[in-house]
């Protein structure tokens, strides 16, 4: 017994030779493995972003992602001071579903209990820092489009049945019937006459991340709009869009001020009120100035807008600003001046008060 590891020792030994001169052969391609992983690390080095599987070993992630509803995920991006982008409405809910954690060499989100509303993009930057201020470090981003698929949601919900869509000459407008299964067949319809709305990929085109873009919105574009959506299995019908055709110049808020009265009596109440006309999906903002401010005088300040129709389908919004003065004094006279500002500039306007 002792003699057959000797024999099975010998005949490896020739073997083993006759491998040798195989393995130098093979030695050359080495570098090209070498060259293969510093590519492949250049490419890692642009994105800093990863999944981590249920085997608990990282993947690279792809522009876009599929994942069953219901399921959880974890993504993790490389640096000691990242940001992470993910659909908002995570945030508006606060929801105890998403967690962020940020370690030494990496920060880590995890979304329990993914539902088909969790559609969307997830991506992650690094931050550069000094004393003063941080940026983004364009050179380490990262970033994926994931559909948490669900038979029973082929459109991504949301929290109302009706949407307001501006269709403004200047800029595309998008009707947001995104899906949660990239496979679905999704066609655009307008209410009234009912019909469907052929998309011919250059004037109307169907992105799956965004929905139905009007590249160049038209007076004719305006109407009720709904998508339908299709896949192995009966079609399902998306929230209605109602589509406002808007045309308002733009730039700094046009803005007009008014006094209830330009007199007043001791112990009056005195109302001035700012009001700006201006485009339906462009917020506008007040500041006052007025007589004794510095002295924190007492004044109530109500902001409040809505939307007017302005005939042949034309929308504009009006904001106001109302500030009211009670139990009026002979330090409260003086101009009252309010200072309105939108994304384009700001515009001032004034009001003078006098006291009878």
């Amino acid at each position: 017994v002792s003699g057959q590891p000797a024999k099975s020792k010998r005949p490896k030994e020739p073997g083993e030779n006759k491998i040798k001169p195989v393995n130098k052969k093979v030695k050359p391609r080495h570098p090209k493995m070498k060259e293969r992983e510093s590519i492949d690390s250049s490419l890692k080095s642009q994105s800093i972003l990863t999944q981590v599987t249920d085997k608990g070993r990282f993947q690279k992630l792809a522009a876009t992602l599929s994942v069953s509803a219901g399921e959880s995920i974890e993504l993790r991006c490389k640096g000691n001071n990242v940001t992470w982008n993910y659909p908002s409405y995570l945030d508006t809910f606060k929801d105890s579903r998403l967690s962020i954690k940020q370690l030494d060499k990496y920060s880590q989100l995890i979304l329990a209990n993914s539902t088909a509303a969790d559609t969307g993009e997830y991506s992650c930057w690094l931050q550069l820092c000094n004393a003063k201020k941080c940026r983004k470090d364009e050179t380490k981003t990262g970033s994926t489009y994931i559909f948490f698929t669900d038979k029973e949601e082929l459109f991504v919900p949301t929290p109302s049945y009706f949407e307001i869509v501006y269709l403004n000459p200047d800029k595309p407008a998008v009707i947001p019937c995104r899906v949660t299964t990239p496979s679905a067949k999704v066609t655009l319809h307008r209410e009234f006459p009912a019909e469907e709305i052929v998309t011919d990929g250059t004037e109307i085109i169907y992105d799956m991340k965004k929905g139905f873009v009007y590249q160049h919105p038209t007076f004719d574009h305006k109407g009720i709009v709904y998508c339908k959506a299709e896949s192995q299995g009966a079609p399902q019908i998306s929230i209605k869009y109602h589509l406002l055709y808007v045309e308002v110049p733009k730039g700094p808020p046009s803005a007009t001020i008014e006094a209830l009265s330009s007199r007043a009596e001791v112990s009056d109440s005195v109302h001035v009120t700012c009001t700006v006309l201006g485009e339906p999906d462009v917020d506008v903002s007040f500041r006052w100035q007025y007589p004794w401010q510095e002295s924190e005088r007492p004044v109530i300040i109500q902001n409040f807008w809505r939307l007017i129709n302005r005939g042949t389908s034309h929308t504009t919004r009006i904001s106001k600003s109302v500030l009211l003065v009670e139990d009026f004094k002979a330090e409260d006279t003086g101009n009252y001046i309010c200072i309105a500002q939108n994304l384009h500039g700001e515009t001032a306007v004034a009001a003078k008060v006098e006291l009878n």
